[in-house]
């Protein structure tokens, strides 16, 4: 039986949304090319909305957002076998994602405790799968056409 890492992702846009639906995304330091969403592991007696704000807190620096809307369930995939190793012993991560928008004067910080990430942009919608890691872009898809047919991006 497979296990999965319990999880929350951060579908963060910028502060100019409504106006504009710019998604961030940040590339990893660990990975080569690989681009992605915020997020981490709930800990133990942690719900997701607090594993949420922490996550954001320790990747990006700022857990200044206001959630907007959160994905109704929780999506599942596996790791390849490069990540599998690293993150033994779970073999891929259930995750729970919420689009939340930057709060006007909050600030992107990566330069964490623990960097996880070495550079971060906006992207539009469509230019997201451009970047995005190819392991994640079934999800990533998933939830943002929901969130899309849901009148938020």
């Amino acid at each position: 039986m497979k296990r999965y890492r319990p999880n929350v992702a951060a579908i963060v846009v910028s502060s100019k949304y409504p106006f504009e639906a710019e998604l961030f995304i940040a590339l990893r330091n660990d990975i080569q090319d690989a681009w992605q969403f915020p997020q981490g592991g709930i800990d133990d007696g942690e719900t997701p909305k607090e594993a949420l704000f922490r996550e954001l807190e320790e990747e990006i620096g700022t857990g200044d957002v206001e959630i907007l809307a959160e994905y109704p369930e929780w999506i599942s995939y596996d790791f390849p076998g490069t990540v599998a190793k690293k993150m033994y012993p779970f073999d891929g991560q259930t995750q729970k994602y919420f689009l939340v928008r930057l709060k006007d004067d909050s600030k992107i910080n990566l330069d964490t405790k623990e960097p996880e990430f070495c550079e971060y942009k906006f992207v539009k919608y469509k230019e997201a799968f451009k970047y995005i890691t190819y392991f994640k872009r079934p999800a990533y898809k998933k939830v943002l056409e929901y969130f899309r047919k849901e009148g938020y991006l």
